[in-house]
């Protein structure tokens, strides 16, 4: 494998990730990570990261203002890089102890069938490649997985397709949502819609620029669909119908229960 590139454009891709960058800065590092392995690796690593500081943005009361004020405004490379060398520590780290977990695992194999059985879960879909049975967990895409009761739907024109799970619970109504088409930056919510015209808002994220299930995207990321939980407070045989907006009030798709 290549070692990390000099400076130039393998340095945009924090920005890039944090979605910073203007038109022309954009366009200009998208086509460089066309033919950049190493720059496509680095925003699969630093995937989530826009997210998330968005999220920690919004927080009420946070008492530090200038948090918000700093995802207005270009922040200085040098903040960037060093963004970008943390998150890739934290990844690493989480690697390593990926790799501890497999250990214990082998060791466990050598006590017997049953203990190795134990330590999997039960699943049978391993290989030899043990980071990648840590890597998949996705409890989000385990619980939509689990939920039998599936509606889909999607929009001719935002290009926008959701599937959404309704598990009935004692308190309501737990939830499951596969979303696919969407491109970014926005930021969304779920909102099931009772058949007496109550709204309940069931969950709220960020899509980063590069989107969710986008079937021509550069990187395995973006391809992927996104999976997100929530829960109302309705039952099931009370939803009509279910809407995945924008905080601009667009519509996304709209899914009939």
């Amino acid at each position: 494998m290549q070692g990390r590139p000099g400076p130039s454009e393998h340095e945009t891709v924090g920005a890039y990730a944090l979605g910073i960058l203007d038109d022309a800065e954009a366009t200009a590092f998208e086509a460089h990570l066309a033919t950049c392995e190493w720059c496509a690796q680095q925003l699969d690593e630093l995937a989530g990261m826009e997210p998330m500081l968005a999220a920690l943005a919004d927080l009420p009361g946070s008492g530090s203002p200038a948090i918000g004020e700093s995802l207005s405004a270009k922040p200085s490379p040098r903040i960037v890089h060093n963004l970008v060398d943390e998150v890739a520590e934290h990844r690493a780290q989480k690697r390593r102890r990926s790799f501890y977990m497999v250990a214990a695992a082998a060791a466990l194999i050598v006590a017997g069938p049953f203990a190795a059985m134990a330590a999997s879960g039960g699943s049978d879909s391993g290989g030899d490649d043990g980071n990648r049975v840590v890597a998949a967990a996705n409890p989000a895409k385990d619980l939509f997985t689990g939920i039998e009761n599936k509606v889909s739907g999607s929009d001719a024109k935002t290009g926008v397709t959701a599937t959404v799970g309704l598990d009935g619970k004692p308190w309501g109504t737990q939830t499951g949502l596969e979303l696919k088409g969407v491109k970014g930056p926005l930021k969304c919510s779920l909102i099931f819609v009772g058949k007496d015209g109550q709204r309940e808002t069931a969950a709220s994220w960020s899509v980063p620029k590069w989107g969710y299930g986008i079937p021509d995207a550069k990187t395995e990321q973006a391809r992927n669909p996104l999976y997100v939980s929530g829960g109302v407070s309705m039952a099931p045989d009370e939803v009509d119908h279910v809407e995945v907006m924008d905080f601009d009030g667009n519509k996304l798709v709209e899914v009939d229960v």
